[in-house]
């Protein structure tokens, strides 16, 4: 879905090297916490429900609260899964959105330095962040979570240096 969107604004000559998303681990977090949070409703709705006072006819519609993290988990496993980060052989993007689309991109000749850090954690699950530093302050910057984050940073290197040698750039 975003793939498909960003492939209408690649320019000519220009051709996906790597694409990746968050981890699933990011996505685990965010679903344990919305249904975390819907069961304590759930059960405050239902100690309500047997409590001692006698008109609490109302109280089944409290159990509609319930929905709320529910639907909010949905939309996490949607934005999840239209989040894409690209690897161009002209710039890095990422593409985001369900119902409207954002792009943000960094051109590869703008791009200075690339940190990757990897918790224990994201080295025995295989996820990690990447930070671009680029010689603006625009553009695409911070890459939290990332799946396989060293095959990305090094597709962005190889990448880079293929630009700068097509197109004579150097930095």
């Amino acid at each position: 879905m975003s793939m498909e969107y960003l492939v209408k604004q690649l320019g000519a000559n220009e051709q996906i090297q790597y694409h990746s998303r968050q981890h699933w681990v990011f996505l685990v977090t965010r679903i344990f916490w919305g249904a975390l949070i819907a069961a304590a409703i759930f059960v405050l709705v239902l100690l309500l429900d047997t409590s001692w006072a006698t008109d609490m006819s109302w109280i089944p519609w409290l159990y509609l609260l319930v929905l709320i993290p529910l639907v909010q988990v949905f939309w996490r496993v949607l934005l999840w899964r239209t989040r894409v980060y690209v690897v161009t052989n002209r710039r890095v993007a990422r593409v985001a959105g369900v119902l409207s689309k954002n792009v943000k991109d960094s051109s590869l000749e703008k791009v200075n330095d690339v940190i990757l850090a990897q918790s224990m954690f994201g080295r025995m699950l295989g996820y990690g962040t990447i930070e671009i530093l680029t010689a603006s302050e625009q553009g695409l910057n911070l890459m939290k979570m990332l799946r396989d984050p060293v095959a990305f940073k090094t597709a962005m290197v190889n990448a880079k240096e293929n630009f700068e040698h097509e197109f004579g750039h150097s930095s």
